[in-house]
């Protein structure tokens, strides 16, 4: 979906497709045809963006085989499809019945993290409308926090300063500007917004900036107004954001909440638990071990990293964090000009939400899609930016 901003330039709303994973080529080509298609019919849009993820096998077969990857671009063009980003930051696996801690391997100290990423902005330059000369990828926050010692964290400034390069070269060689955005998460290296300045900054020109995802930037109770400012004062750009929902529990104390807390604990994905107190941000590495016991002081609100449906909050005791994906977007889009123009519509979370929440059919998942959409594109409509065809 394209909006015109006041100022006269595009901005890009997408979904993404890590919510149906698939790690192969194949795989990709059904995801398109049983359920980017169907959202876009639902919307009754002649185009839909879709913010496309795309695991290291798919990655590979398309990279190796330049008939292919053509293929995929007719494809996407056949089914009123465009592509203007992609999400590179699970590298493989993220359909497994258990995700948690894999979700960050490889990090930034590996090789092989380079070497996706570059293949992604190889893939992404050949993906791009005829019209549009500027993509971007999200990625991970350099790495997960333990075990990322100092010399992890210069061999991974130097493959984002060697990364930098590459894309200078790419784009000089096909004419496209791909640029990177780290995504900060919370229990990772760069778990805030504030984390990622001293590590961007060290690198060179501007083709490394932030994602901002506003479930994270939730969960660890960052101030949207705060944490964008310091980021402009920095300099530092935000190539793409991620527009999400966290989970929120004002009374943590209540046995009632912990019960329905109780509800978002699942196996699959690793859901950060934070709460704020006087002496800063605390916090646990999955929601199970806040519930447990007394691991986290419960006086105060709590938020997990959850992506709930925009535009399905958790019944009370519960609810979702939506009022900071509107404050971070007024900011990030409503001014004179846009700080970024990529968003994204990031709820993976749909099969792992409470089973009585679930999508039980593919048309269901599909409504939900295009309802969260719906409600994204009228956050913009409100916000000054007019709908294209």
């Amino acid at each position: 979906m394209r909006f015109r901003h006041p100022d006269g330039s595009t901005v890009h709303l997408a979904y993404c497709t890590n919510v149906h994973p698939a790690e192969t080529l194949d795989g990709v080509l059904a995801q398109l045809r049983d359920h980017c298609e169907p959202v876009r019919k639902s919307l009754g849009r002649d185009r839909l963006g879709i913010g496309l993820w795309l695991a290291k096998d798919a990655a590979r077969a398309l990279i190796t085989d330049p008939v292919t990857l053509r293929g995929l671009r007719a494809e996407l063009d056949r089914r009123g499809l465009e592509v203007v980003t992609l999400n590179g930051f699970p590298y493989e696996g993220f359909g497994a019945e258990e995700v948690k801690y894999r979700v960050y391997q490889p990090d930034w100290a590996d090789p092989e993290r380079l070497a996706h990423t570059t293949d992604l902005a190889r893939l992404l330059t050949a993906l791009l409308p005829d019209d549009v000369t500027e993509g971007t990828i999200s990625t991970l926050p350099l790495a997960w926090r333990t075990g990322f010692d100092e010399r992890a964290a210069a061999t991974a400034g130097a493959a984002l300063t060697m990364l930098s390069g590459r894309l200078d070269a790419l784009e000089e060689l096909t004419g496209k500007s791909i640029r990177i955005a780290l995504e900060p998460e919370p229990g990772c290296k760069v778990e805030t917004t504030a984390d990622a300045i001293g590590p961007l900054t060290a690198l060179p020109g501007d083709r490394i900036g932030v994602c901002v995802d506003t479930c994270h930037l939730a969960t660890s109770f960052e101030d949207p107004a705060t944490a964008l400012t310091a980021l402009g004062a920095a300099g530092v750009a935000i190539p793409k954001a991620q527009l999400s929902a966290a989970l929120h529990a004002e009374e943590p104390r209540r046995p009632e909440v912990r019960e329905a807390l109780g509800a978002f604990a699942e196996p699959r994905f690793l859901h950060q638990t934070r709460t704020l107190t006087p002496g800063g941000l605390r916090g646990t590495d999955d929601l199970a071990e806040a519930i447990a016991g007394d691991a986290l002081p419960d006086v105060a609100p709590w938020r997990a990293h959850f992506h709930v449906p925009l535009h399905a909050p958790p019944a009370p005791p519960l609810t979702s964090t939506l009022h900071v994906l509107q404050e971070a977007l007024a900011l990030l889009v409503g001014g004179v000009v846009p700080r970024t123009r990529h968003l994204e519509v990031e709820t993976y979370t749909w099969q792992a939400l409470p089973p009585e929440l679930r999508p039980r059919t593919r048309t269901q998942l599909v409504d939900g899609i295009a309802a969260e959409l719906t409600l994204a594109r009228d956050l913009l409509t409100d916000l000054g930016l007019k709908e294209l065809p």
